[in-house]
């Protein structure tokens, strides 16, 4: 039986590959062949890392530190909808770790993952900058704001 993806995922590592080619030899390469590759593939697995690393002549340790320290990468595939639920000072003080806690509940996943079924993935950020709001989540590109746990669940809904 023929693989379904396989195309689609050659014609992904051949792009990957291109745009290795076309920043190899810059300093400033590395930040985005990273943007790149996770816009093609939604996250940067091991394979792509190693082949990052391997194109751009670099360690894989210097790919996988830069990907570990900039909260705009992830290791993980990311669900159809991405939670970001601010925890910095204004919105923590307001009631953010509940808002945080009634989604854990209420999807059943902890922060950091994704719901088995790949449509939520739950993120805990440090601001999400709109502190007159707080406590403040971002679902995709949407802002929700003055949130309390008892929304959480008609908000789920919508998605």
């Amino acid at each position: 039986m023929a693989c379904k993806n396989c195309d689609s995922k050659a014609k992904l590592y051949k792009e990957l590959d291109a745009l290795i080619q076309e920043h190899k030899g810059s300093r400033e390469a590395l930040m985005p062949v990273m943007q790149g590759a996770q816009g093609l593939f939604g996250y940067l697995p091991k394979d792509v890392q190693i082949l990052i690393a391997e194109g751009l002549d670099l360690k894989l340790s210097d790919v996988y530190g830069v990907a570990t320290f900039y909260s705009q990468f992830t290791l993980e595939p990311q669900g159809e909808n991405v939670i970001s639920v601010c925890m910095g000072t204004a919105c923590y003080v307001k009631g953010a770790q509940l808002v945080l806690d009634e989604l854990k509940k209420e999807l059943k996943v902890s922060e950091g993952k994704t719901t088995p079924d790949g449509k939520f993935t739950l993120n805990a950020t440090r601001c999400l900058g709109a502190c007159g709001l707080a406590p403040v989540m971002m679902i995709n590109d949407e802002v929700y704001g003055r949130l309390s746990a008892n929304m959480i669940p008609g908000i789920i809904a919508k998605y």
